[in-house]
């Protein structure tokens, strides 16, 4: 089963940038989409970003969408999601996970036919 990791929280100021990777280890990553998602204290998890396995296809909540990037180096298993602009919002545990291979973006997005997920990665973001 594939491990997930994710790195790069920390305590940063509105307006800052940050960039968080998800490194995966024991497994093929082949035609699996990868995709960040958060959670907040007293919030459900949400979506922040999705890329297919390719990298050429992405797709981001509305909230972060012209702030935030994902990418992936497959030949590294990681993806990142570079995050810019930051605002006190965006506070929260951001986690990885890791499709299934075959599975849709879409279903990744919406936290189906997902193979792991990581620990979590916190970022703070101080007004």
């Amino acid at each position: 089963q594939v491990q997930v990791t994710e790195s790069g929280g920390d305590l940063v100021q509105a307006g800052g940038s940050l960039r968080l990777s998800c490194v995966a280890s024991g497994g093929s990553l082949r035609n699996t989409p990868m995709a960040w998602f958060r959670q907040a204290p007293g919030k459900e998890r949400e979506f922040v970003a999705v890329i297919h396995y390719s990298g050429e296809a992405t797709f981001y909540s509305s909230s972060v969408r012209g702030r935030f990037a994902i990418t992936r180096d497959n030949g590294k298993s990681t993806a990142y999601l570079q995050m810019n602009n930051l605002q006190p919002e965006d506070a929260a545990i951001y986690y990885c996970a890791v499709g299934n291979p075959g599975a849709a973006m879409r279903d990744v997005a919406e936290a189906r036919d997902v193979a792991s997920w990581g620990q979590g990665t916190q970022v703070i973001v101080s007004s």
